[in-house]
Formats: C-alpha cells, sequence, structure tokens
C-alpha cells in the first residue's frame, strides 16, 4: 500500500493542494496501520496489545481521512466528472458504492475500537484489523481510479 501511495503521489501531487493534503492523510493512516500491524505480527509468542493512543490515533486518523473524502474530495470529483461528460460521470458512479463499503466498515472499526477502555482488545481485532486493511487497500485503488479520470485531460 505504501508503494501505491509513492506512486500516487508522483502522478498526481503538486498539481492540486487539496489532493496533496489528501495524500498526505493518506499516509499518516497508512502508517498509523502499519504500526498497528507491526505489534500483531511481533515475533513474539505472546501477541502483543496495541496502545489503547495506538488505536486512537489510527482511528482519529481514519475518520479524518474518510471524512475529507467524502465532504472534500468526493465532491470535486463529481462536479469534475460532470464538465467532462457522461461518461466520466457514469464510471464515478460506479466507483462510490465500492467506497461506501470500505467507509461502512471504517465506520464500524472506530465505533468499536476508537475509545476502548478495555486493557485486553477481543480476540478478533487483528482479523478486524486486516479485514480493514484489504478494504482500505481496495479503496485507495478506487480513489486512486478518479484521480486517474479528474487528470487524463
Amino acid at each position: 500500500m505504501l508503494t501505491q501511495l509513492e506512486q500516487s503521489k508522483q502522478r498526481w501531487g503538486g498539481q492540486n493542494q487539496t489532493i496533496d493534503n489528501w495524500l498526505q492523510e493518506r499516509q499518516a493512516v497508512l502508517v498509523a496501520y502499519c504500526d498497528l500491524i507491526d505489534l500483531q505480527n511481533s515475533d513474539s509468542i505472546a501477541q502483543k496489545t496495541p496502545e489503547k493512543r495506538k488505536i486512537q490515533r489510527f482511528c482519529q486518523l481514519l475518520m479524518d481521512y474518510i471524512s475529507a473524502s467524502h465532504f472534500e474530495i468526493f465532491n470535486d470529483v463529481i462536479e469534475q466528472c460532470q464538465k467532462k461528460g457522461p461518461a466520466d460521470k457514469q464510471k464515478a458512479e460506479k466507483i462510490f458504492p465500492t467506497l461506501n463499503k470500505s467507509t461502512d466498515l471504517a465506520l464500524a472499526f472506530n465505533d468499536q475500537f476508537a475509545e476502548a477502555t478495555n486493557i485486553k482488545l477481543p480476540d478478533n481485532f487483528d482479523l478486524q484489523l486486516s479485514t480493514l486493511g484489504r478494504a482500505m487497500e481496495d479503496r485507495f485503488n478506487q480513489e486512486d481510479q478518479l484521480l486517474a479520470m479528474l487528470h487524463r485531460y
């Protein structure tokens, strides 16, 4: 995912400050995610429990990214696609439902873990984190398709 992010930054970075900021937010989410994954995949026999503050930080960054996507970026994408014609608008409209699925997963993860006060996380934390990671990877691919549509002209 980090390689994909670097490619996205190379392709679209510097063309629009809003997109640059959004890609920076994506990077922050990925770094926080990798920090949690590293703990889950440690070689230690006893699985390490991520610190509450790391989980909260990841959830906050994730919510900021999702919010920027839905309330800032996607509105601009729709507007630009409408200007470019019905074909682009239709392509974008096909992508948005898949983005909503990952949004729902992110919101559910946040609701369950952002304010968790338990020292011991549920047994399925690593599974949910992994599922969210796959959904976010798919989301980033879909978002990059939207960016490609905007910048191909």
